[in-house]
């Protein structure tokens, strides 16, 4: 079966012809320094070997708990923000019919809150899920994290309402930390079922944890082919670190390349629309875990060829000091053809009787062609098509590329230091207990 590809031959212009292979001896010792999980935080690795060591009895609870949640539900809300639900929702809508909204299903239609502090957002949600029947799960480690708690206490308070609290209690699942924080007591408390957020994976790794696996297998779609996809990739790149064998270093010494010759801006370029989601994902997991210290690489998306009419202009002929990697899909999984118009008033006929993606692949190669001209070099990673399988093989790529080209920065690709910052300020000015001298300091502040 044929496997995710990388090409940087669009890059060769723009670095030394050595540059990227100059890399190899830093890239080996870091794939070192995460198989063998000595390197800066070590302590969350447990993404590393997850797809070949995750309990076949936890993927069979878990397909059992959605097809419950199926049975009784027309709506699924996951709870949580950043990687609490980003990995599921790159899935889910990856694969989901564009216009699964309007058409009738079988499986819940999957709704997501606690990822913003919305006002109209959540009372329009809550006047949907006064309509359906819906259950929730609610993904935090410690069940404090502001939005997510927000949204929870009040969906559980709509449930209870809806249902009564003995029935709520049959709805609300929590994927949690396994002995400690606010959630997991509640959950013991009130007797939720529960899953475990493993302690040695952090949030924007856990996709192919419980975290992503449970909504990802609500919607309908095989959580076996997923870690399947994920486990060729690991074994692929336990193999070797060489960039002739494995392209996750390749990818990691490439894009650290450009960056060292002043590229400080990657573009995640897709032609698909239901992959919008899959690079908000990229874009957190790479964001999140590089930039620090005053480094890394800024982590952008477009969505072709949409965005060539609106971000183009500034990629073809804007300042340059970016790059783009392109995600390339060879073949769709629908068949839906041109067809011919006798009036061809629109001068259409040409392309009459090719199909719609002939047509995005051409626009894709051209665009390529007419940025790398332009001066934006160029990496491409294909994939045969989209499903569960290759969704897979892009997710683990993208984890251990990440780690790899963070650890080539100098920086821990693990913690997120500065996401805190945010939060002491928000508490400070809503008067949380706790930080008051904070609470001072602000409102003297904003005088």
């Amino acid at each position: 079966m044929k496997n995710l590809q990388i090409d940087i031959s669009n890059i060769k212009v723009f670095v030394d012809k050595n540059a990227v292979n100059q890399l190899q001896p830093e890239i080996k010792k870091h794939h070192k320094a995460v198989l063998d999980k000595t390197g800066k935080g070590n302590d969350f690795l447990g993404w590393v070997d997850l797809p070949s060591s995750i309990d076949k009895h936890l993927i069979s609870s878990i397909e059992k708990t959605a097809k419950s949640i199926r049975d009784k539900a027309e709506i699924f809300v996951v709870i949580g923000i950043g990687g609490s639900y980003l990995g599921a929702r790159a899935v889910i809508e990856a694969l989901q019919d564009n216009f699964a909204a309007l058409k009738s299903r079988k499986n819940p239609y999957i709704i997501y809150a606690g990822q913003n502090i919305g006002e109209d957002y959540t009372a329009e949600l809550i006047e949907v899920l006064d309509k359906y029947d819906y259950a929730l799960t609610v993904i935090s480690k410690s069940g404090t994290t502001t939005e997510p708690a927000i949204a929870f206490r009040i969906l559980k308070n709509h449930l209870e309402q809806k249902y009564g609290k003995k029935e709520a209690v049959q709805r609300i699942i929590a994927i949690t930390d396994k002995a400690k924080g606010a959630l997991k007591k509640l959950a013991t408390d009130e007797g939720y079922q529960t899953y475990v957020v493993p302690d040695d994976v952090g949030g924007r790794y856990s996709v192919l944890t419980p975290v992503g696996l449970l909504p990802i297998a609500v919607a309908g779609f095989d959580i076996r082919k997923l870690v399947e996809g994920a486990r060729v990739v690991e074994e692929m790149n336990k193999k070797s670190s060489s960039f002739s064998e494995n392209p996750i270093a390749l990818y990691a010494a490439a894009r650290n390349a450009l960056y060292s010759s002043g590229k400080e801006v990657e573009i995640l370029v897709n032609y698909q629309p239901n992959l919008f989601y899959l690079t908000e994902w990229w874009k957190q997991l790479y964001g999140e875990s590089e930039g620090k210290e005053g480094k890394g690489i800024f982590p952008a998306g477009v969505n072709n060829t949409s965005d060539l009419h609106s971000m183009g202009q500034y990629i073809q002929d804007g300042r340059r000091f970016l790059f783009e990697t392109v995600l390339s899909v060879e073949k769709p999984n629908r068949e839906l053809r041109i067809p011919t118009d006798k009036e061809n008033l629109d001068g259409l006929d040409y392309i009459a009787g090719k199909q719609i993606h002939e047509v995005n692949h051409m626009a894709e190669l051209g665009t390529t062609l007419a940025h790398v001209d332009g001066g934006v070099p160029n990496i491409r990673i294909s994939i045969p098509k989209v499903d569960e399988y290759y969704l897979g093989q892009l997710i683990y790529f993208f984890e251990m590329g990440c780690a790899l080209s963070g650890y080539t920065l100098g920086v821990n690709p693990f913690d997120q230091p500065g996401v805190e910052a945010y939060k002491t300020n928000m508490f400070a000015l809503l008067g949380k207990p706790g930080f008051e001298n904070e609470t001072a300091r602000m409102k003297k502040y904003l005088k």
